[in-house]
């Protein structure tokens, strides 16, 4: 006997997002579009797939991400090719290749799928989605104070503000960085039986990282530790220092963080993560900062860089725990019963002069047939806020039947001219 076919599945960590839940998403994205626009940055689009070298030369051949994380394949012509992994990276290449950057200005934004193969848990998958926003041409810490100020808006427009802190530091320049990190390991040696397997191999490769670490045992090793801002020169110290005066000026509540030095290593000076405690382990929702060598070292000109990136997953996942998406508007508005046979055919000719009145508007007609109550089932199961039921008698009279599906108020009976305002306060 033939066995049956076993059902297809999803490949772990790469999950569907259903009907039920895009809403949520279509509202996130809506935001984020909006804000990002308000604030002058205009969106680019990039591929998902890029060579190789890309990452490596962006975000260091000894990261987590590089070494074990990364999707990578050679195509037909033996070319190494990667599921891009973050962002800006992709974001520079595109930048550099169009001559977007050489002596200009450039705001951008982009949003999408990005690419990691990690053990997928609460809020952190495979492929997972990414707001990213990106400032080139400006070294000035004005910019960084306006686009830390941005996502503090996005915040208080998705009524998350009071759940998330801003965390803060500066990781200096390459060199201030570089006899940082000496001193750093110099440190770390002597400590090393103190150390664990992971923070002994990142003292080797990236001893930054070290500090960053969440294992107790590793944080009380650091607590001696010499501090990176010892090392900064009078230049990095007056950037920072403008920065801090602009966010306080703008009433942005902040904490030093010395220890956040982020994952990847093209970062200099400002860094900044956005955390919260409504995700469990996982708490941070949106991270950057400033990349000043980034676009010369993927082979562009000289050119200042400034950005961010938050997981789109992680933020369904707050608002849905927080109960911040009761208000989201239904993925229909209106549902129309048809009964009898000519209110099938005056429906659709009906429904599409609604359509051209309320553009905006999200009406279902229903299909299949059935009775009065298959269809008031239907409709309900839809989600919309009315049903509009139009039969003989109502198809005599020119009128529809209001039927409200998601309160108390009185069933009613509207002209068909007047069915357009009714729709128009729905949205």
């Amino acid at each position: 006997m033939a066995k049956a076919n076993k059902a297809l599945q999803a490949i772990r960590g790469m999950n569907d997002c259903l009907p039920g839940e895009t809403n949520i998403w279509q509202m996130v994205e809506s935001v984020l579009r909006r804000v990002a626009s308000s604030y002058g940055f205009a969106e680019i689009r990039m591929p998902i797939v890029e060579p190789t070298a890309l990452f490596k030369r962006s975000i260091g051949e000894v990261t987590d991400i590089v070494e074990k994380e990364m999707y990578t394949f050679d195509d037909r012509n033996g070319d190494s090719l990667t599921l891009r992994p973050e962002g800006t990276a992709s974001c520079i290449r595109a930048a550099n290749q169009h001559g977007l950057l050489y002596n200009q200005e450039q705001r951008l934004w982009y949003m999408g799928p990005m690419f990691r193969h990690e053990r997928p848990q609460k809020g952190r998958y495979r492929q997972f989605h990414q707001f990213g926003l990106e400032a080139f041409g400006i070294g000035t810490p004005d910019i960084d104070a306006e686009i830390i100020i941005l996502t503090a808006r996005l915040w208080r427009e998705l009524g998350i503000n009071d759940v998330v802190t801003l965390e803060l530091n500066s990781l200096g320049s390459n060199d201030e960085r570089a006899k940082y990190r000496d001193a750093l390991v110099i440190y770390l040696t002597e400590r090393e039986e103190q150390l664990d397997e992971d923070s002994k191999r990142r003292m080797l490769t990236n001893p930054l990282r070290v500090l960053d670490s969440k294992n107790p045992e590793v944080q009380a090793a650091l607590t001696d530790a010499p501090k990176l801002s010892d090392y900064f020169g009078d230049e990095t110290q007056e950037h920072f220092s403008r920065l801090c005066h602009r966010l306080d000026a703008a009433g942005i509540d902040y904490t030093l963080n010395e220890r956040l030095v982020r994952g990847l290593d093209y970062y200099n000076r400002t860094v900044f993560e956005w955390i919260t405690n409504s995700l469990g382990a996982q708490g941070t929702i949106c991270a950057g900062g400033r990349y000043d060598g980034l676009v010369e070292q993927l082979g562009g000109k000289a050119t200042p860089g400034f950005g961010f990136a938050l997981g789109i997953e992680r933020l369904v996942l707050m608002l849905t725990s927080l109960e911040q998406v009761k208000n989201i508007r239904p993925q229909v508005d209106a549902y129309v019963i048809l009964l009898g046979d000519e209110s099938m055919l005056t429906a659709n000719e009906l429904v599409e002069q609604w359509r051209d009145q309320v553009p905006n508007s999200r009406i279902q007609c229903h299909c299949g047939g059935g009775n009065m109550k298959k269809q008031m089932k239907r409709a309900d199961k839809s989600g919309a806020h009315i049903a509009l039921i139009l039969g003989e008698d109502e198809l005599a009279e020119k009128k529809v039947t209001v039927k409200y599906l998601r309160g108390q108020q009185e069933q009613q009976h509207l002209a068909f001219d007047q069915v357009a305002s009714l729709l128009t306060s729905l949205i």
